[in-house]
């Protein structure tokens, strides 16, 4: 059976009532992701006949009524206006990430040759747009969980960057020998107990959870930086852990230690560039 464009998007938007925000605009995104158009043709083609049987379209629905990411359905993200493969093997990489992007490359020099290390790769896209963007950094990118490894090794794959993206399989830099010129990471960092939003449940829970406290990770990351001597660590964080990332620091030698903020100006990550000496 077929309807309009209009009505089905009337249809989606009712089944999405209680579920979603905007269940309207998410309406409005599931269709023109399963017609592979844009808005403006969404717009002007409101009169246009769908198959509402069509098996795709009706998983799709059933699944987003359950609040599952549209990202997963579509197996598509876009991040640092590029698109990336992404499944539920890995987190969904948020827009408050694009800072730690910007972080980093404002804290290198792009033409320096460096051994850029991030933990907790997840999806690939902190490595592959770094990768991008400083044409002669050597990546080892390492995480735990072998389906986010797969997740990443297809987009890094995707970029053609290969040769220049390592993956390695382990707890933080337990499979790093190397020397370490600069340590970027988004780790996770919600505390164990804390309340989520019931779509964060059909997401990798260790890529969200960072302990009991949640900055237990970040905290072993510092310690790290540390005993490897590592120049510079960049790494997002919860919008509350300032102050413990400030106070856990007054342990260690440092020669600056920078916070930065995302778009709705709360605490997102830090800068910091250890003193070794």
């Amino acid at each position: 059976m077929s309807k309009r464009l209009k009505e089905l998007h009337d249809e989606i938007a009712n089944r999405l009532k209680g579920v979603v925000e905007s269940p309207r605009r998410e309406a409005e995104l599931l269709l023109i992701a399963y017609l592979q158009r844009d808005q403006l043709y969404f717009i002007t083609h409101q009169d246009d006949m769908i198959d509402e049987n069509d098996p795709k379209l009706a998983e799709w629905i059933e699944k987003r009524s359950r609040n599952v990411p549209l990202e997963y359905l579509t197996n598509r993200v876009s991040f640092y206006s590029r698109e990336f493969y992404i499944d539920e093997g890995a987190l969904i990489p948020r827009p408050e990430t694009e800072h730690l992007i910007d972080e980093v490359l404002s804290s290198v020099t792009a033409e320096e040759a460096m051994t850029v290390v991030e933990v907790g790769v997840g999806s690939g896209i902190i490595s592959i747009l770094l990768a991008l963007h400083l044409p002669n950094a050597r990546f080892i990118a390492v995480d735990i969980s072998p389906r986010a490894l797969a997740v990443a090794r297809r987009n890094i794959e995707a970029f053609g960057l290969g040769e220049r993206i390592e993956l390695r399989e382990g707890d933080l830099l337990s499979c790093v020998e190397e020397t370490i010129d600069v340590l970027v990471s988004n780790p996770p960092y919600i505390a164990q107990d804390a309340p989520l939003e019931s779509n964060l449940s059909y997401e990798p829970q260790n890529a969200l959870f960072g302990g009991e406290i949640g900055d237990e990770i970040i905290q072993r990351l510092l310690d790290e930086v540390y005993h490897r001597q590592i120049p510079l660590f960049v790494c997002e964080m919860g919008y509350d852990q300032r102050l413990k990332v400030q106070e856990y620091l007054r342990k260690f030698a440092v020669k600056s230690l920078d916070f930065y903020t995302d778009l709705a100006s709360f605490d997102r990550g830090f800068i910091l560039k250890a003193n070794h000496e």
